[in-house]
């Protein structure tokens, strides 16, 4: 279902739909698409699946499309992503060629529409290499990278690169991110939306009938890690720091997620984090289904203690949204997590699986400053990365392309 901005009124307040529609007024008409590579699974799919609706409803003529690859595209820029990241991953040149073919035949399929376009966004390293194919673009185009490239393998950055240099500017979540190009980059951290199903409030009897079918103890406490079943979310350190833990706080844990469509390394990952986990009945592991929204917002809603031991993190929108449940998250010390996690005030950074069971044991022990922390963490969500602000940064980003020649813009 579609949302209407004057939903957000009561969340965001009524100057901020104001100010949306106030920037949306002179981008009326444009034809923008945005461009990525699943429609299910991770927190690009989930930032369009919000983002474009409501871009349409201001206004403008907003469309979101997919790449399409096989098996073994996907295994190339699953390599990308993880290089990119930091693993020193070699991608050879059948993969490589896989890589350009598919970007060949996408733009033959697309063209008419993405040249045809205002503004284009192209999300992330799988489509990146569309431009090439696209001479005759009308309007500017915009890579936005949602990884961290912070410390990339050189080799394929500077592969990646020749492509994404042509792109008239790009979108980092921080600054810390961002790699030299001649461009002009811009920084817009990610959001989530408070009214969707996974952000809305529940009822007691919902959270209530979430312990029975998941068969958890409302007694002991919960603590929960939300993510891909991929090992920079570091599955397996979440469960050394429960058993650490768990030597001196009865407790629970839950890992709950899925796989996305262009990960082919979530399988695997999954059957070690069953490893890992048998012979306790304490851990739930819990395989997801896209849509379970419902479900991942009743766990975080009666979780104690929600964590994201990630080694590497574009942003983690599941950080957000335990945060927004006011719950204090432990964190790893990685990425767009430190722009959500402030230390000591909304939770704990930490880097190993025995700091994050230090903090485990001491908020647990020490429930008034598990609550205050989580207030002050809903409040920093509520102020800094709810849809309503990514929107207006998208918003004066457009404006500001679509006028660059002039020195001052009337709105």
């Amino acid at each position: 279902m579609e949302r209407r901005l004057e939903e957000y009124i009561p969340v965001a307040g009524k100057d901020v739909v104001n100010q949306l529609y106030q920037l949306a007024e002179p981008l009326k008409g444009m034809r923008v698409v945005h461009l990525n590579s699943t429609r299910e699974g991770g927190g690009v799919a989930e930032i369009l699946d919000r983002l474009v609706p409501l871009k349409r409803e201001l206004g403008l003529d907003t469309v979101w499309e997919v790449i399409q690859g096989e098996p073994p595209f996907y295994v190339c820029t699953k390599g990308m992503h993880n290089a990119l990241q930091g693993d020193p991953v070699d991608i050879g040149p059948d993969l490589l060629r896989v890589y350009e073919e598919t970007n060949r035949s996408e733009a033959d399929r697309l063209r008419g529409l993405l040249e045809d376009a205002d503004m284009v966004f192209i999300h992330d390293p799988q489509p990146a290499q569309l431009i090439t194919h696209c001479p005759r673009r009308k309007g500017p185009w915009v890579w936005r990278c949602h990884i961290d490239l912070s410390r990339p393998h050189r080799p394929v950055w500077k592969y990646l690169r020749r492509h994404v240099k042509a792109y008239y500017a790009s979108i980092w979540h921080i600054p810390s991110f961002a790699q030299p190009l001649e461009r002009p980059q811009y920084l817009i951290p990610p959001s989530i939306d408070p009214l969707s199903e996974k952000n809305r409030d529940l009822n007691s009897d919902e959270l209530q009938a979430t312990y029975r079918t998941y068969a958890l103890d409302p007694d002991r406490p919960i603590l929960l890690q939300v993510s891909r079943f991929d090992r920079f979310k570091d599955p397996i350190g979440v469960i050394q720091a429960y058993r650490l833990a768990k030597r001196f706080v009865p407790l629970q844990l839950i890992l709950a997620g899925g796989t996305a469509s262009d990960d082919p390394e979530g399988r695997l990952v999954l059957e070690h984090v069953r490893d890992a986990a048998s012979g306790d009945p304490d851990i739930h592991v819990l395989l997801l289904p896209p849509d379970a929204h419902r479900t991942i917002n009743a766990l975080q809603r009666i979780a104690d203690l929600v964590l994201q031991k990630s080694l590497k993190e574009g942003f983690g929108l599941t950080v957000t949204e335990a945060m927004w449940k006011q719950k204090p998250v432990i964190g790893g010390d990685v990425g767009g997590i430190r722009l959500q996690v402030v230390n000591h005030h909304t939770g704990f950074l930490v880097s190993t699986p025995e700091g994050a069971a230090h903090r485990i044991r001491y908020l647990l022990k020490n429930r008034g400053r598990l609550n205050d922390m989580g207030r002050k963490a809903y409040r920093f969500v509520q102020e800094s990365f709810l849809l309503t602000r990514h929107l207006r940064e998208y918003l004066t980003l457009m404006v500001g392309l679509a006028h660059n020649s002039h020195d001052r813009i009337e709105l």
